[in-house]
């Protein structure tokens, strides 16, 4: 067997030993960047082969490393694969410039296969129906359980309607002091938040203190009162812009996990063009006073921007979550038996998902703005 296979073989033997003893966790389906040290063999194999022959130093230094014994190992090991690397760069520079084709995308990428499996398998042991959808913000990988299934969207609605209010400010069209009169017949609404209790007939309010309780405390009348003041039609074309499937700009209509997927997107986005508007939103969303549906089981400092909704049979929540390697999560469901219990299965659902994404590498900074 040549000298570089006979390396390539030792380096990937001693790195599922160093992570067999350092993190026995993870399973060998993580272990996809091994596959990738002999797609490297099989690329470079025609120019290398014949330079490692000339170079056996390294092959013996890997037999003698293997001995080592004591504390100090693993430590070792891993500087032997870093120098097997560095030597295996060294070799491509000699042996001429040929270029290489990049890897498959797909190598290096999370398994979400093993994830999804243990969401539905607890999904199957609960009453009533659930749409997920899931995005890795770091891999841009997917996935869903029912996700196109419709839904009523309940108070998430009221994220694509202030972010549409956004768009507006944003591009100069509408200001935050402007203000909207308040009209009972129009815009009452029982339900969340406190103008309904407060608000009299021809009392003014300005678009960001709508935008604020719309999103902060789900102020019902709120929502009535921008969606009335957006205009109806421009509302929904933007909502249909990005979620296609979404019916109404109401709580009462039908919406998808999907479409509330794109939703949570298309405010990353914004937040990426517009750092100060969108970071107040992505902080108004983060700073909710219903606070029990994806972050209830996580950490409490943990940041998680995301809207709660919920009606008779409903209990939804989507939003951002902000860990170690940030993702999308949007959990909707209907017929079940009531919303406490509703809102304690999404934190279930929210847990798994999270611990999951906690034993994957840290994502790098990914440019959302926060506040």
């Amino acid at each position: 067997m040549p000298i570089l296979q006979k390396i390539i073989d030792r380096i990937v033997a001693k790195v599922f030993e160093i992570r067999k003893r350092l993190e026995p966790s993870y399973r060998k389906a993580d272990y996809k960047f091994c596959l990738a040290l002999y797609v490297l063999w099989e690329k470079l194999k025609p120019f290398l082969e014949r330079a490692a022959r000339r170079s056996p130093a390294l092959e013996n230094y890997i037999t003698r490393a293997s001995r080592l014994q004591g504390k100090y190992r693993a430590i070792l090991s891993l500087s032997l694969v870093a120098a097997a690397f560095l030597f295996i760069a060294l070799l491509g520079h000699l042996a001429g410039t040929r270029q290489l084709k990049p890897l498959p995308p797909s190598l290096g990428k999370p398994d979400y296969g093993p994830l999804r499996q243990e969401v539905a398998g607890y999904l199957n042991t609960l009453p009533g129906t659930y749409g997920i959808y899931f995005k890795d913000l770091e891999s841009g990988q997917t996935f869903g359980i029912n996700e196109n299934i419709p839904i009523p969207p309940a108070s998430c609605i009221k994220v694509p309607v202030v972010l549409y209010l956004y768009r507006q400010v944003a591009e100069g069209r509408l200001q935050w002091n402007d203000r909207v009169r308040y009209d009972r017949a129009s815009d009452y609404q029982v339900g969340a938040g406190a103008l309904q209790y407060t608000a009299r007939d021809g009392d003014t309010f300005s678009l960001r203190c709508l935008a604020t309780v719309a999103i902060t405390i789900s102020d019902n009348v709120a929502h009535n009162m921008l969606v009335r003041y957006l205009g109806y039609g421009n509302v929904m074309n933007y909502i249909k812009s990005i979620a296609p499937s979404t019916t109404r700009p109401y709580g009462s209509g039908a919406t998808t996990a999907s479409d509330m997927g794109s939703v949570i997107e298309a405010v990353i986005k914004f937040a990426r063009e517009n750092p100060r508007q969108g970071g107040r939103l992505i902080d108004d969303l983060s700073h909710t006073i219903f606070h029990v549906g994806l972050p209830g089981e996580l950490p409490p400092k943990l940041q998680v921007a995301h809207k709660e909704g919920s009606i008779n049979g409903v209990a939804n929540d989507m939003g951002i979550v902000f860990g170690r390697r940030p993702y999308i999560l949007v959990v909707l469901s209907r017929g079940i038996t009531d919303e406490d219990t509703g809102f304690r299965n999404i934190a279930e659902i929210s847990r798994i998902v999270y611990n999951y994404q906690q034993r994957l590498p840290a994502a790098p900074d990914l440019g959302i703005p926060r506040s």
